[in-house]
């Protein structure tokens, strides 16, 4: 715990699995001298005060962020727009306004004309998740080791994008300051891309006559079944992704395609020597994860 909380009064917009996780992990520090929430549905806010995440719970964001001196927009992003317009106009001077979605440059887009002078903007975002979701799912160890990326704009005081990495520290993280559209770029192809994979092959599954279906599930291996697992990821959250960082997923999308075809014909004409020099390239990479400890 520490002695002195870092921030007054955390306002968490949304009490799903990565808002919930932070209220968790606030818990644990000691970060925050009251926690306030915010959920439109009522079982959540139900939820978020019997689990003890929250001080207060809101119905109105208005109320939840009314004397915040850090607000983490953790909802779908696709939200972000109304949020910020019903939220700016009650933003306290000082203040940090940040957020958790997965795509950045659409986060400035919508949040950027809603902050008031005087209200210091730091979009983030913390890579972490599970394919659960609501405030049930949620645990404070789910940031610890993983890293948090901060994509402040241009001109943002350096202090305050320390404190809020500070506050990512305590929370368990590695923090990491990027360019917004280089975040999104990587995030592409780390994120996204295998998102929209997943979602992709177990939607082929699922069109299979209904006898080959059931084989399918009962004899699923384990590539089947991780790809189920991140095919049963948030359906809004990631709808709101892909919609938000079109440009870069298309990119990437385009040269997966590429890449697929090229594999495509390797295998049509029996060129084992390509098959096997990709399979070894792409086994040092999972290697490479493992070491950074982030597998």
């Amino acid at each position: 715990m520490t002695e002195t909380p870092l921030f007054r009064r955390v306002a968490l917009i949304g009490i799903g699995l990565i808002g919930s996780s932070l209220a968790r992990a606030i818990r644990r520090g000691g970060l925050a001298g009251h926690i306030a929430g915010h959920a439109r549905s009522e079982r959540t806010r139900e939820a978020a005060v019997a689990l003890g995440l929250v001080d207060s719970i809101h119905a109105d964001p208005v109320a939840a962020v009314a004397g915040a001196d850090l607000i983490v927009l953790c909802a779908p992003v696709g939200a972000y727009a109304d949020l910020g317009a019903a939220i700016g106009p009650h933003l306290e001077a000082g203040a940090i306004l940040s957020d958790v979605g997965s795509v950045k440059q659409a986060v400035i887009r919508d949040l950027g004309p809603h902050v008031p002078d005087g209200v210091h903007f730091v979009p983030g975002h913390p890579v972490a998740g599970t394919e659960h979701s609501g405030p049930e799912a949620g645990f404070a160890e789910l940031f610890d080791g993983r890293w948090c990326i901060l994509t402040p704009p241009p001109g943002t005081d350096a202090g305050v994008v320390e404190r809020l990495a500070e506050f990512w520290r305590r929370c368990g993280s590695h923090v990491e300051v990027m360019e917004p559209a280089h975040h999104d770029a990587v995030l592409a192809i780390t994120s996204h891309l295998p998102h929209l994979i997943a979602y992709t092959i177990v939607g082929t599954a699922t069109d299979l006559e209904d006898a080959t279906e059931k084989e399918v599930i009962k004899f699923s291996a384990g590539g089947f079944r991780d790809f189920t697992r991140i095919a049963a990821s948030d359906p809004v959250m990631w709808r709101d992704v892909f919609l938000n960082n079109r440009e870069a997923v298309l990119e990437m999308l385009g040269r997966f395609t590429e890449d697929l075809t090229a594999l495509q014909r390797a295998i049509r004409w029996g060129e084992g020597d390509k098959l096997e020099e990709l399979f070894v390239r792409t086994r040092a990479v999972r290697r490479g994860i493992i070491e950074a400890k982030q597998a």
